[in-house]
C-alpha cells in the first residue's frame, strides 16, 4: 500500500471531524478567549481553516520560510464570520489533491520549516504531513472544544459521543 493510501482516509476523518467543531463557532463569540495569553475564539478558528492549506507547500517544495527576512511575513487570513471560517476551512481541505497526486519516494524526501531563515525543524515530507498538518490540527481542535465548552456551545462527537452528543 502507498503511504498515500493509508494517510488519505485519515486526513479526511480528521478534516471532517474539524468542521463539524468549526460549525459550532458563533459570530458572537469571535472576541472571546479563556485568558489574556490566549488567542481569541475567531482567531483559533481562523487558524485552523488555515492548517490544511498548508499540505500544498509542505508536498509542493522543499521549505517554507514564514518570515522571510527579505520578504512579507506570511499573514493567515481572518475571516470575521463563521461562514467565512468554513469557506475557507473548505478551500484549504481541497488541498488533499496534493497528497492524491504524490508518491512515497516524495513523501519520504526533506521538507524544512523556517522563520527568518532559521530552521524550525526538518522531516520527511510524511512526517511533516502528520504533525505540521494533521497532529497540528487536532491540537488546536481540541482546544477550540474547550473554548466551546466553557461558552456552553455544545461540543461534537470527534472519537467518540461528547457529552453533549452521548446518542450519536
Amino acid at each position: 500500500m502507498a503511504i498515500k493510501e493509508a494517510l488519505l482516509p485519515e486526513f479526511d476523518h480528521e478534516m471532517s471531524n474539524t468542521r463539524k467543531t468549526l460549525e459550532r463557532v458563533p459570530d458572537e463569540k469571535f472576541g472571546w478567549k479563556p485568558h489574556p495569553k490566549s488567542g481569541t475564539m475567531g482567531w483559533l478558528a481562523a487558524h485552523i481553516a488555515n492548517i490544511p492549506g498548508w499540505t500544498v507547500p509542505t508536498i509542493g517544495t522543499d521549505q517554507l520560510d514564514v518570515a522571510p527576512a527579505d520578504g512579507p511575513r506570511y499573514e493567515m487570513p481572518q475571516p470575521p464570520t463563521r461562514q467565512g471560517i468554513l469557506e475557507l476551512f473548505d478551500t484549504n481541505v481541497a488541498a488533499r489533491k496534493a497528497i492524491a497526486e504524490t508518491n512515497d519516494p516524495h513523501l519520504l524526501q526533506p521538507w524544512t520549516l523556517l522563520a527568518t531563515g532559521k530552521q524550525i525543524f526538518t522531516l520527511p515530507r510524511i512526517g511533516a504531513l502528520r504533525g505540521f498538518i494533521l497532529s497540528h490540527t487536532i491540537h488546536h481542535r481540541a482546544q477550540l472544544g474547550v473554548y466551546l465548552r466553557l461558552n456552553d456551545i455544545p461540543v461534537p462527537s470527534i472519537y467518540g459521543p461528547s457529552a453533549d452528543e452521548a446518542g450519536f
